[in-house]
Parts: structure tokens; C-alpha cells; sequence
């Protein structure tokens, strides 16, 4: 699970270098950082969702990886910020945003999963 939320997503972000997507903004050391833990974070959370009886925290696992895609992911490249932003406000006003936005998602998952774990009995 994990391999493939990384490379889906390091795939759509240009973060893995490939013929159809191009980059448009450098790599950062960041980026790789936030692929990373969203993807390990994505997969922790489906194995753990897998043994609790009751499984919680669906709506904070996707906005985990929401928040940890945008972090990583190109700004000017992304349809959706550009549709609604002009990419000189996005490079200006969101991209210094992005390793913030990165924490937050790793402080979501984190937290979820520590919820999980402690909840969960078998787990």
C-alpha cells in the first residue's frame, strides 16, 4: 500500500522523474520528506484500519493526505490552485505555505494513528 501511494504520487507531483509529467517548480529535499511520510502514514493507517473492530478517522486520513499532497506536490502545476489562484499568487502566498502544510499532515496522521492505536485492542 505504501510503495504505491509513493509512487502514484511521486509520479503526479514530478517528484519521480517520468516522460509525462513535468516539474515546474526545483525539487526540495522537503518534498521527498512529505512523500515519504504521507505515503508510510497512508499505509500505517490502512493496516491499522484493517484490525480495529470499529474503524475511525476516515475524514483525518484523507485530509492527511490532501494536506501532504499539496505539500509536496508542484503549486503552479496543480489545476485546481491555478483555476482558482493566478500562479504569481500561488508562487507568492501559498508556496512559502507548503512545509507548514506538510507538518500539518504529519501532526494529522500522527495523531490519528496514535487515537487508533489506543483504541484499538487488537491493534
Amino acid at each position: 500500500m505504501g510503495l504505491g501511494v509513493f509512487l502514484l504520487l511521486g509520479t503526479v507531483t514530478g517528484l519521480l522523474p517520468n516522460p509525462v509529467y513535468t516539474r515546474m517548480v526545483a525539487r526540495r529535499p522537503a518534498d521527498y520528506l512529505f512523500l515519504v511520510a504521507t505515503a508510510a502514514f497512508a499505509a500505517a493507517f490502512v493496516y491499522q484500519r484493517s484490525l480495529a473492530e470499529e474503524p475511525i478517522g476516515d475524514r483525518v486520513a484523507v485530509g492527511g493526505v490532501v494536506g501532504g499532497f499539496l505539500a509536496f506536490g508542484c503549486p503552479i502545476c496543480n489545476a485546481v490552485l491555478l483555476a482558482l489562484f493566478s500562479s504569481s499568487a500561488i508562487m507568492t502566498y501559498v508556496d512559502p505555505l507548503r512545509p507548514l502544510l506538510g507538518a500539518v499532515s504529519v501532526v494529522l496522521f500522527a495523531g490519528l494513528l496514535y487515537y487508533q492505536r489506543r483504541t484499538c485492542d487488537v491493534c
